[in-house]
């Protein structure tokens, strides 16, 4: 790679970072819905380049409005160009102002092009001997490359110095302008000579030199040999007007009226202040959190949040480690209105952290940490743990002294592993935000700090450090733990007087947030802490199983193939399917590849063998990783036992998401994820009992529509799939087929999801207007459907947001975005969630019902064990079956009361499977 000049002056193509930083990922929004992405990626990529080269001048230049002097000359330049997407037009000003804000020098001139700019600096810095530095990725800027001129494309790490142009092109510097002008632009409409490609081109520039020099020896063109040689003098001819046109068209400019002082382009210290607004206004956290020293960062936009940025976080906190600190302190719990606390432990796994100290707020700035099993060497002396606990225990396990924290669900649940018992769970930070708004920002509390309270706190790995090095809470010096666990408390307690009162504003949050969310931790608590029996041998025996037949379904590859390869290799699969195969490419990736998606498989396997290979590959390869390989090592020693982490504040909607494992992934269509809930087992004299909700998402839906002939259906008892086919193909409910029945259950299900034709057409894998006519058929059935959903689009548009039944929020940033694909797929979740959100709601109200239940009965009558999307699985003694069935069905029916029957279905067996 070409050697760069120390210090050189750097130019930046501003008007090409922002079109690529515009197509590439991730497509960024901020919580307003305004886009972010391209700014971003232009920021990110100038940061990069600041810290690669650490410049002393640089400029970042970018197109002005309006024409150039291009499109005098010739004015179809560039009109096959589209006009620039709106929101990539709202993007630029503040791109424009974060660059200022960061010191960088920005010009932009009025009638020429960034290129042009660009070339004049670097014409003014060639006549210093001044060494320059051009940041593109456009090709043309090649003809501006010299001894003191070198180009550098970021994205590809190439760097063309006047022999890196010779060997990427074929021809030096000095020939782009002949080479560019002789082929054309499509792209800048550049017309060229008609027929010369890049090959053509380069053989005449190679053979006989420029383009002058072509026309002076016209008839030594046809002896060159290259196809269409002997008509090229004839064409050159014909053409020559347009091909001077071209050549002054893709000639870069070299005199624009800039500044010629090159000094004058220093860069000038941050503007740090303006930089945390307008990062705080784009919501870039990361760097904000880089920025943030002490500073209050202005407030994101979230619905109904306050702008004024708060004080200065000051704490003053103290470490206890004398008895008459303690009791202080236990004075002042007893006495607090609310007090914040907080766990210290060994892991992040509830069912493994050993407690290693609790802090406590109960003012805003008045925090303390309370070491216990600090175990470095050279760690002070601790209380008595047997101690503080007697002082302890009475506070936390009382439901009058009320308390708030953040993710209180794993502190109590690490304090259950001690012996105590944590009450009086007023507030949780982590949810009340996520009441307030499930998709404004993460529920963690150092991006509630940042984004709420302007704080960066303390990263554990600041004090733990990173990696296979880092410490465990119990092996860090107190000089450093104490700040971090006393802040945790402390940021809790601020946060909670942040975000409570924005919660309070509506009756309906606080209702989600009373009734649902805060008495769903002890559920969660005490089902994770259950956990579920494993048959580990069953689970190595399908191991094996899908083992073998990976092996077979990679024979049979190789077979379709005519040759090896690895099936989980995206580059040789591309290969084999698009280059060797010539299956048609369906999709590209961001980077231009052709895509190897499940979606693209799935539609290539409609007509070719080898993607339903590899489909059904990957499916049984990820099951084997996901679950027969990993849930026999999740089996917990002490409990010989599985427990999963439920996560209350993950999805927008408010279903439940689970990790380590995953329990809402295992699949039920196939037989290979069937017999993976074989292996979830009750204890001997026990019996796995399910109780699953019976359509709960179209009941929702008939009522939220009001829509007659769904009321009818489900007031009636009948199939509803049945119902819609007898409807949609206008025959006697009798007469419904099978095949009639699976199609309107895809219609059903699709118009939930927001399904259009195309994608209801590709599901049944019929035409798409003979999809289009169920729909139509559908809409004109059940009439309701269709208001509601036309309503329910109207209304999240006006009011940014939809709801769920029970007043739970769902706000839709894309709703109003001026790109069409994020428009239309916020107004797909539109209809979606409210459905979705209020299943939720309704299957969490379930569990707290049911849970109030089960406080009559002993563990080992019924426990309990799983919430899986619309079910919840239980182990209840097998002579109870039949008696708490009927119970639990009755509970869970009366969770909400819709205008059609709430069903509950249940049945019982000797695992998860045959219980389903």
């Amino acid at each position: 790679m070409p050697q760069i000049p120390e210090n050189p002056l750097i130019l930046v193509d501003g008007s090409s970072y922002l079109f690529r930083a515009y197509h590439a990922p991730p497509h960024l929004t901020n919580s307003q819905g305004e886009a972010t992405g391209a700014i971003y990626g232009v920021i990110n990529m100038l940061k990069s380049l600041v810290k690669q080269f650490d410049p002393s001048h640089m400029v970042v230049v970018f197109d002005a409005k309006g024409p150039t002097f291009r499109n005098d000359m010739y004015s179809e330049y560039k009109a096959n160009r589209p006009p620039m997407p709106d929101d990539l037009r709202t993007q630029i000003e503040p791109i424009h102002e974060i660059i200022k804000a960061m010191g960088l020098p920005l010009v932009s001139i009025a009638g020429v092009e960034a290129d042009d700019v660009i070339g004049t600096f670097s014409r003014i810095a060639t006549e210093q001997k001044r060494h320059v530095l051009i940041s593109t990725g456009d090709k043309d800027m090649a003809q501006l490359v010299n001894e003191h001129v070198t180009l550098i494309n970021t994205m590809t790490d190439t760097v063309l110095d006047p022999a890196g142009v010779e060997g990427k092109f074929g021809i030096g510097p000095e020939l782009i302008i002949d080479f560019l002008a002789l082929m054309g632009d499509k792209v800048d409409n550049i017309p060229g000579v008609p027929g010369v490609g890049e090959k053509t081109a380069l053989a005449m520039l190679q053979g006989l030199g420029s383009i002058k020099e072509l026309y002076a020896n016209l008839e030594h063109i046809a002896p060159l040999g290259f196809r269409g040689s002997k008509s090229m003098a004839k064409k050159l001819e014909e053409h020559k007007a347009q091909l001077e046109l071209s050549y002054e068209l893709a000639t870069i400019k070299l005199d624009c009226d800039v500044e010629e002082d090159l000094d004058t382009f220093k860069i000038q210290p941050v503007d740090k202040d303006r930089l945390i607004e307008l990062y705080g206004q784009c919501e870039f956290k990361r760097w904000l959190a880089e920025l943030l020293d002490g500073k209050a960062a202005p407030q994101s936009a979230a619905p109904s949040a306050t702008s004024a940025p708060q004080p200065e976080i000051v704490g003053n906190y103290e470490t206890i480690l004398t008895s008459e600190q303690l009791n202080i302190w236990v004075e002042k719990l007893k006495g607090a209105e609310v007090m914040a606390f907080d766990t210290e432990t060994t892991s992040l796994d509830y069912m493994q952290a050993n407690l290693v100290g609790m802090s406590f707020a109960v003012e805003v700035g008045e925090a303390a940490y309370l070491p216990l099993a600090h175990d470095y060497m050279g760690a002070p002396e601790q209380l008595d743990k047997q101690l503080v606990f007697e002082l302890l225990q009475p506070i936390l396990e009382n439901n009058n002294i009320k308390k708030v924290g953040q993710n209180l669900k794993y502190d109590k649940s690490v304090l259950a592993r001690a012996g105590i018992t944590l009450n009086g769970i007023e507030f949780d930070t982590m949810l009340e935000s996520y009441v307030f708004n499930s998709v404004g920002t993460r529920h963690d509390m150092d991006s509630l700090a940042l984004k709420f309270l302007g704080h960066k706190n303390i990263s554990f790995e600041d004090i733990a450090g990173k990696g296979k090095k880092q410490l465990t809470f119990n092996q860090i010096e107190l000089e450093k733990a104490a700040p971090y666990a006393a802040e945790d408390a402390d940021i809790t307690l601020r946060l909670h007087q942040h975000l409570w009162p924005l919660v309070e504003k509506e009756a309906s949050l606080v209702s989600v947030f009373r009734d649902i969310e805060l008495p769903l931790i002890n559920v969660l608590s005490d089902m994770e802490r259950t956990g579920v029996k494993i048959d580990s041998t069953m689970l190595g025996e399908q191991s094996l199983e899908i083992e073998k037949r990976l092996a077979e379904l990679e024979q049979e590859a190789y077979a379709l193939a005519e040759e090896e390869f690895n099936l989980s290799s995206t580059k040789q699969l591309q290969a084999i399917l698009f280059e060797k195969q010539g299956l048609p490419i369906l999709k590209k990736t961001p980077k231009g590849a052709p895509s190897t998606a499940e979606e693209v498989l799935q539609e290539l396997a409609h007509d070719y063998p080898l993607p339903k290979l590899i489909i059904e590959h990957r499916g049984l390869a990820k099951l084997k990783s996901t679950y027969t390989d990993k849930l026999p090592k999740l089996i917990n020693d002490e409990t010989q036992r599985v427990h999963t982490s439920y996560h209350q504040a993950v999805t927008a909607t408010g279903r439940l998401s689970s990790t380590d494992p995953n329990l809402q992934n295992i699949p039920i269509r196939n037989e290979a994820g069937r017999r993976i809930r074989q292996a979830f087992v009750a204890d001997e004299n026990h019996m796995i009992l399910a109780a699953d909700y019976s359509q709960i998402e179209l009941r929702i839906m008939a009522h939220l529509s009001q829509d007659k002939g769904l009321l009818s259906a489900f007031a009636a008892g009948k199939d509803v799939h049945s119902a819609t086919a007898s409807e949609v193909f206008s025959v006697p409910l009798e007469e419904v087929t099978s095949d009639m029945r699976r199609k309107a259950k895809a219609v059903n299900f699709g118009l939930i999801y927001g399904m259009s034709a195309f994608g209801l057409a590709r599901q049944l894998d019929i035409p798409r207007n003979e999809a289009q006519h169920y729909m139509d058929k559908y809409f004109e059935r059940f009439p309701g459907v269709l208001e509601y959903m036309e309503s329910t689009r109207e209304k999240a548009a006006e009011q940014g947001y939809v709801e769920t039944l029970f007043g739970r929020r769902l706000y839709l940033p894309d709703i109003k975005a001026r790109n069409g694909a994020r428009r239309k797929a916020a107004e797909r979740a539109a209809i979606n969630a409210p459905m979705q959100g209020t299943a939720a709601d309704i299957i969490k109200k379930a569990m707290i019902k049911v849970h109030q239940w089960l406080q009559a009965h002993s563990q080992d009558e019924i426990k309990l064990l799983m919430q899986v999307h619309d079910e919840l699985v239980f182990e209840v003694k097998a002579d109870k079956v039949a008696e708490f069935s009927e119970h639990i069905c009755r509970l869970m029916s009366e969770a909400a009361t819709l205008d059609v029957p709430l069903v509950v279905e249940a049945d019982h067996g000797d695992n998860w499977e045959q219980a389903h």
